[in-house]
């Protein structure tokens, strides 16, 4: 299992995929990844399109990730402000990494190209504007950044949304596409070129060894490789050292249909906090409207549908040409500290790599990934690869100072759990779930629709934190890592690789 066995379907979904089986015997190869959203199988394409020997697999199915539940931008402008990465990295490392995010998604127009995925790919602007005086001073900071950074055509120009605005930036050359389909031409490209995909193998475990590493699936299946790489949004293996270093957040997004030309075909974005995002997406004589934002700390919160009511009011405030509401659905990121994702080798491996840490870029940083990592596997200079070494020391202190804010909020948020008012068994109505306690243990219970209780520990299986119930999507979500679990305990998303565990017995 893993998150396309949450309740919301997106947009993205409804898109066929080539099936892959799950693996069934040992395996030896050259490459391993593991997790086959846009990282793993972007990296796993550049491998396979060099000759090399590469198996991908995935807990779920291929494709079926949290790639699937973007809301699909293509951009090399960065939701943080360039301003900002040039405070705490410099202005040298901050030029890497937009030439590193220029290059990915100059990457994916030449796969489109190369191998004939038919994706929705185009490139479009994107005008990010502020609606208040705020925003402008971030505006006009950032307008100043990309000059110094040499972001050729950045222009001040009129947003297209309705309603009033205190200035908006253009930023040309960017791209939207169809995340699903283009995953789709990838992983028939990677069988062309010999490699193997399977699905709903999830690893849980891996080891080190003289000749590279082995890694082993939930059935006891082993895999050798001489290098393996985890591109499953988050790493599970490192216990904490990454984890300590990123947040994991839910954001939310809608579509609403609108009449055909009544929108520009942009990315759009302002810059409140958190920021909305908007883009289109036409197929046959039908327009849809895609907006996302709503963002919080995983966990914190358990009110998608106050969250849904408001991100759709923002909307038609700005595109009154709105429709009705056509898809809902969420997705998890993870917010590094310093800005930047975490590539490379993992921290105390020689023959384990990473990538994670994707921010609101996660569709560029996962072809960077591909970009960067077989070059440090092979042991090739990689000027990009420093900016995001997993092992970098983060030495700037006010991103650390709201990463310590979010951290206390989710041991709050978790202090709120154990001592606050918990729901009995009883009052827990079919389809939902809650926490309650059953001799001194926190239990996890979900009452199914046929009003069959589940019950399960609720300290995550990665960390020990308690974990939380999400109403909309019907799983468990952990505040602290962002593990996620089914309503029944499975593992649906790492870093925790156990389902929940059992209720202890008294005796």
């Amino acid at each position: 299992m893993n998150v396309d066995s949450e309740r919301s379907r997106s947009l993205w979904m409804q898109a066929k995929f080539p099936q892959a089986s799950p693996l069934t015997s040992n395996l030896q190869t050259e490459f391993l990844v593991i997790g086959g959203g846009i990282a793993g199988l972007s990296v796993a394409y550049e491998l396979a399109r060099a000759g090399r020997e590469v198996v991908v697999v995935d807990r779920g199915s291929i494709a079926g990730g949290m790639t699937a539940r973007t809301s699909a931008h293509l951009s090399y402008e960065i939701d943080d402000f360039y301003f900002k990465l040039i405070k705490v990295r410099g202005e040298h490392q901050a030029k890497l990494y937009l030439e590193s995010q220029r290059a990915a998604l100059d990457r994916i127009e030449e796969i489109c190209a190369h191998e004939r995925i038919d994706c929705d790919f185009a490139r479009i602007d994107l005008f990010c504007f502020s609606p208040d005086r705020n925003g402008h001073k971030v505006l006009k900071k950032e307008y100043e950044a990309v000059m110094r950074l040499g972001f050729v055509g950045v222009a001040w120009a009129d947003a297209p949304v309705a309603g009033g605005y205190l200035g908006c930036l253009r930023f040309p050359d960017q791209a939207r596409f169809h995340p699903r389909r283009y995953l789709a031409g990838l992983s028939r490209a990677i069988k062309r070129y010999g490699g193997q995909s399977y699905s709903r193998t999830p690893i849980v475990s891996l080891k080190e060894t003289a000749k590279g590493a082995i890694a082993t699936s939930a059935d006891g299946h082993s895999i050798a490789a001489k290098a393996i790489v985890a591109a499953t949004n988050t790493p599970f293996v490192n216990r904490l050292v990454i984890h300590n270093k990123q947040m994991p957040y839910r954001s939310y997004v809608l579509t609403l249909e609108i009449p055909n030309g009544s929108a520009a075909d942009a990315l759009i974005w302002d810059t409140e906090h958190p920021y909305h995002y908007v883009r289109l997406y036409t197929e046959e004589d039908k327009t849809l409207l895609i907006v996302g934002g709503e963002d919080h700390k995983t966990g914190a919160a358990d009110d998608a549908e106050t969250r849904f009511k408001r991100l759709e009011a923002w909307a038609r405030e700005r595109f009154p040409q709105s429709g009705h509401v056509h898809d809902r659905w969420s997705g998890q990121v993870y917010e590094p500290v310093d800005y930047v994702p975490f590539i490379g080798r993992s921290p105390g491996h020689k023959s384990v790599f990473l990538v994670t840490g994707d921010s609101g870029e996660g569709l560029t940083t996962g072809v960077a990934a591909s970009l960067i990592l077989p070059d440090l596997i092979a042991g090739r200079r990689n000027d990009w690869g420093k900016v995001y070494s997993p092992s970098r020391k983060i030495v700037e202190p006010s991103p650390i100072v709201t990463y310590a804010e979010d951290l206390a909020s989710a041991s709050k948020h978790l202090t709120k759990n154990l001592l606050g008012r918990e729901a009995k068994p009883d009052e827990i109505p079919h389809g939902k779930g809650a926490i309650i306690s059953m001799g001194g243990q926190k239990a996890a219970a979900y009452r199914d629709e046929r009003g069959i209780l589940h019950l399960r520990s609720a300290a995550c299986t990665h960390a020990g934190c308690v974990v939380q119930w999400n109403s909309f999507e019907r799983c468990w979500d952990c505040p602290c890592h962002g593990s996620q679990f089914a309503a029944t305990g499975d593992v649906l998303q790492g870093p925790a690789t156990k389902s929940l565990g059992p209720i202890r017995s008294d005796d």
